[in-house]
């Protein structure tokens, strides 16, 4: 199992925070529709958890549903677990607590991987995951 380059990887990330973004505006769309103009703390603390939830079941199902998010299909990049079995829901959860943790703090899960032996983010050590090479025509 092949680790993709760091490039690559900073790219999938970018490319993820597009995908995020735009699932970001389609949930605030829907909640706002729904629910009016989040101006007041109650509907703003609503929308909040409404945008984590599916921002979270974004990750989670792209990653127990074959392993590749949107922006990980077109970068060809696959997270497993280091024996290289297909996550579970416990362990995708694992590692996007901990990604997100690495993210809030200025993004030190994401630059471990300059330091780490195997190149691998600070996320994917810890939560016992790893990214790899997927090529072209293996099902990304």
């Amino acid at each position: 199992m092949s680790t993709p380059g760091f490039l690559r990887r900073l790219g999938g990330v970018l490319y993820d925070g597009l995908t995020l973004l735009a699932l970001w505006l389609m949930a605030s769309a829907i909640f706002t529709s729904l629910y009016g103009v989040a101006a007041q703390p109650a509907p703003r603390l609503l929308l909040q958890i409404f945008s984590l939830l599916v921002i979270s079941g974004y990750f989670l199902w792209c990653w127990t549903h074959g392993g590749q998010t949107l922006a990980m299909r077109a970068w060809r990049v696959k997270v497993v677990y280091a024996n290289g079995m297909a996550l579970t829901f416990t362990g995708a959860f694992l590692r996007f607590l901990l990604a997100g943790a690495g993210v809030l703090a200025g993004g030190a899960g994401l630059w471990w991987a300059l330091f780490d032996p195997d190149g691998q983010f600070l996320h994917d050590r810890l939560a016992k995951t790893r990214l790899i090479d997927c090529p072209a025509g293996a099902g990304a």
